[in-house]
């Protein structure tokens, strides 16, 4: 699968980079967690760039573009300090559950409903979700300012993902992209043809609409804002395409597990995971759920992007819980791929 990306893309790395990076190195107590923002900040600014500064015909740049960037430079560079002082305690909200009216649950942007710069609005600005799906959707996506799509293809099913980039849980990240193209080429090997299987920190659901695609009987969870969104983009890829429709279940890491996935009842053959470590306080609760989650049999296949030296310590806690293999490698995106079995001993 290729993603060809303007020439500005890279451009913007460096500029992005330059005028972030020295607010870093001066304030150094929380040098670990401006990086964290900073390198998020540095993906909205990236996709920024390819809505705005998208060929077109016959236009220039027009100044109120110009003056857009300027503003969410000045204005997220100083919030990147902001919001490390916030609690690392707080958790989003749970979302309200929608009933269902003859017009529909949700309103969700569609292929081909793009404005002229490429933004999708909100996901009520255009087509109507099918009748036969309003009973389906019970969440609706949280209200970012805007969204956009971006197109995948994978098991020969293109593949288009609502995003947001006011969001980490609205983006499609690196380990995602690595690890569904290794589901791909190792569908027979892994068997998945109706394969039970749950992925955690599902985000906008890529990972879960391609194993779906494959076969798998999939339960896509995330945090309560996420759900909207990962919602939306799984019905609209997997409805009469895929054998199992694609369930979305609420799952915060480390909280009341047993209440919501009771072992007696919950069996997986694989837990699926993809760029859930990264600086955030939460990766102690995560190693709990992969645990939890993992009974006799499961083979939980974790692939992430290393960034950060904590990325690294959890690796290894990783290890010491899980007969761990290393799958596969992408060097071009430092994702690695991973393959865990929980210990018993």
């Amino acid at each position: 699968m290729r993603r060809e990306q303007p020439c500005v893309w890279f451009k913007s790395c460096l500029l992005i980079h330059d005028v972030i990076n020295p607010s870093i190195h001066t304030i150094a107590p929380m040098a670990d967690a401006l990086l964290d923002q900073s390198f998020f900040i540095k993906i909205q600014f990236q996709k920024l760039l390819e809505i705005h500064f998208r060929p077109q015909r016959r236009r220039a740049c027009p100044p109120a573009t110009l003056a857009l960037f300027l503003h969410f430079l000045v204005h997220r560079t100083a919030a990147a300090g902001m919001d490390v002082c916030l609690s690392s305690e707080q958790q989003p909200g749970r979302l309200r559950e929608v009933p269902c009216t003859p017009d529909g649950c949700l309103e969700p942007a569609v292929e081909g409903s793009l404005q002229e710069d490429g933004t999708g609005g909100h996901p009520g600005d255009s087509n109507k979700i099918e009748p036969s799906l309003h009973s389906l959707q019970k969440f609706v996506p949280t209200d970012y300012a805007s969204y956009t799509q971006e197109q995948y293809l994978f098991a020969g099913t293109k593949i288009v993902i609502q995003e947001s980039i006011e969001s980490y849980g609205a983006v499609v990240w690196p380990g995602a992209v690595a690890l569904c193209q290794y589901l791909e080429e190792h569908t027979e090997e892994l068997n998945l043809q109706d394969a039970k299987i749950l992925e955690i920190g599902a985000g906008p659901g890529l990972v879960s609409i391609v194993a779906s695609i494959l076969g798998a009987q999939v339960t896509a969870t995330d945090l309560p804002d996420v759900l909207g969104n990962l919602q939306y983009n799984l019905l609209k890829n997997t409805v009469k395409r895929t054998a199992h429709l694609p369930e979305v279940r609420e799952l915060v890491w480390g909280e009341s597990l047993e209440q919501h996935f009771p072992k007696s009842t919950f069996y997986y053959d694989y837990i699926l995971a993809s760029d859930v470590v990264y600086h955030h306080y939460f990766l102690d609760k995560l190693l709990t759920t992969m645990v939890y989650l993992c009974q006799p049999g499961t083979v939980l296949l974790w692939a992430n992007k290393f960034r950060f030296s904590t990325d690294y310590e959890f690796l290894d806690k990783f290890k010491q819980v899980f007969d761990t293999t290393l799958l596969a490698e992408f060097p071009e995106s430092s994702v690695k791929v991973f393959k865990g079995i929980l210990k018993w001993d």
